[in-house]
């Protein structure tokens, strides 16, 4: 049937060439390589899933009433994007299933990019001749994080109303050009005019899904092309060799088994775990506040950045230039995605390494590198944690305020802690192998004299 089958397309596009380079291309047989395939899978599932829910999906703060078999809402008023969620969870077939799945799977997709970025900076990966695919991906991430905010905020319920109104906080306090950007982006004071639905659902359901989807393929093309990089294992692996399996018959069935086991975990998260119940939060409206919501994980060092920052303006005149927001909201993402993007070729110019590089380093095999990453994924980790200081309040009656400032100075101890820890260890270890290949190299010259003997 496959000779059958190549046969037919060879002999009316002349494909058989092409074919077979694809089915002989090789690819590293390492659990790392699986990250970015299950962040791609994740976003196969987020597309289906998405395309379900936008046929019940009303984009339209117009306001309503609700009647419907959740009587702890019959007879609220309410948008009409906040009752068709409703609906979709409750009424439809499906619905709450597709719906949870769908927000899983975003959850799932973002934390796949970030750990396959943090493979990439701990083994090098990013290095001549990579640095484009690398920038390429943390694009993606870039834009994943942008995706999930829009999308639930779209629901119009307690929780995204609030997440909007720090959206609009933080595009204001942009310096000088603040208050034209939130004009531009709302239409007018939050919660903005009408048209900014549509917008929003535009930008959530076409504009970046597309662009995700091409950036996908944009990575996907350059891997293809510079081919996978690989751990030397064993004297086969090389800077000009290429070692693994082959894609059929080999990787080919491990990957679509992947590919169903990330969809079947996802739908059975999404049917087993309740995840962002919106009836709980009800719809939202300007005065209302609640403390026992909040926003995804993804953004939970944003919100730990905005409260970490003491309160302060500053203030030139009677003319506030760098209101208090901008910031944790703004300033704090732009530097952690600013060293994501410098690293590549801060690293070329201080190492002054200019060399094309297939092998992949071990952690241990680059000290600094490994050092310098462990010190900055404790400070965001940290700044993130401490976005957690009014649960924990509520939870463990710790003060809140004593939470803020403790983390407003162990975010600068820590991170340097992190620093010498990682790189003693990463230096210990190379050093055990050294004199582990030492011992073993005096031992082999033992038994040969011996054997002279």
């Amino acid at each position: 049937m496959i000779r059958r089958t190549v046969r037919y397309f060879d002999r009316r596009a002349g494909a058989a060439p092409l074919l077979k380079k694809a089915l002989r291309y090789v690819f590293p047989d390492h659990w790392s390589f699986l990250l970015g395939e299950v962040a791609m899978y994740s976003f196969f599932v987020l597309v289906g899933t998405g395309i379900y829910l936008t046929f019940f999906f009303e984009d339209s703060t117009a306001s309503t009433h609700y009647h419907g078999p959740y009587r702890a809402l019959d007879g609220m008023e309410m948008s009409r994007a906040y009752r068709s969620v409703v609906d979709l969870s409750y009424s439809v077939k499906a619905g709450l299933l597709m719906r949870q799945t769908h927000h899983w799977a975003a959850d799932v997709f973002v934390a796949a990019i970030v750990l396959h970025v943090f493979r990439i900076f701990f083994t090098g990966a990013f290095r001549k001749p990579r640095e484009l695919t690398y920038y390429v991906g943390v694009t993606m991430l870039l834009l994943a994080v942008l995706e999930g905010y829009l999308g639930y905020s779209l629901v119009d319920d307690l929780l995204s109303g609030m997440g909007l109104a720090i959206g609009y906080s933080v595009a204001l306090s942009l310096p000088f050009i603040g208050p034209n950007v939130a004009a531009l982006i709302w239409g007018g004071p939050f919660p903005g005019a009408p048209q900014f639905w549509s917008r929003m659902y535009i930008t959530h359901v076409l504009i970046l899904p597309i662009l995700i989807g091409l950036l996908l393929l944009l990575h996907l093309a350059l891997v293809a092309a510079r081919h996978h990089t690989q751990f030397r294992e064993s004297q086969r692996h090389t800077e000009r060799r290429v070692v693994g399996m082959p894609t059929f018959p080999g990787y080919a069935p491990r990957s679509l088994g992947l590919a169903c086991a990330v969809a079947a975990v996802l739908f059975l998260l999404g049917g087993l775990v309740q995840i962002n119940p919106i009836w709980l939060w009800g719809p939202y409206h300007v005065g209302a506040s609640t403390n026992g919501a909040q926003p995804d994980w993804y953004l939970g060092w944003l919100i730990g950045a905005l409260r970490l920052v003491p309160g302060f303006d500053v203030v030139i005149g009677h003319y506030t230039v760098v209101p208090n927001a901008f910031w944790g909201g703004a300033l704090f993402p732009m530097v952690v995605f600013g060293a994501l993007y410098l690293w590549p070729r801060l690293e070329k110019k201080l190492s002054g390494d200019h060399a094309f590089h297939n092998l992949l380093e071990r952690p241990r095999d680059n000290p600094m590198r490994t050092a310098l990453g462990c010190a900055f994924v404790t400070w965001v980790a940290l700044v993130f944690v401490a976005g957690s200081a009014d649960r924990v309040a509520v939870y463990f009656g710790l003060s809140y305020v004593g939470q803020i400032w403790f983390y407003r100075v162990f975010i600068w101890v820590a991170p340097a802690i992190a620093f010498f820890l990682a790189k003693r260890i990463c230096e210990e270890l190379v050093a055990g192998e050294q004199a582990e290949k030492v011992r073993k190299a005096a031992e082999e010259q033992a038994k040969a004299a011996f054997g002279r003997g």
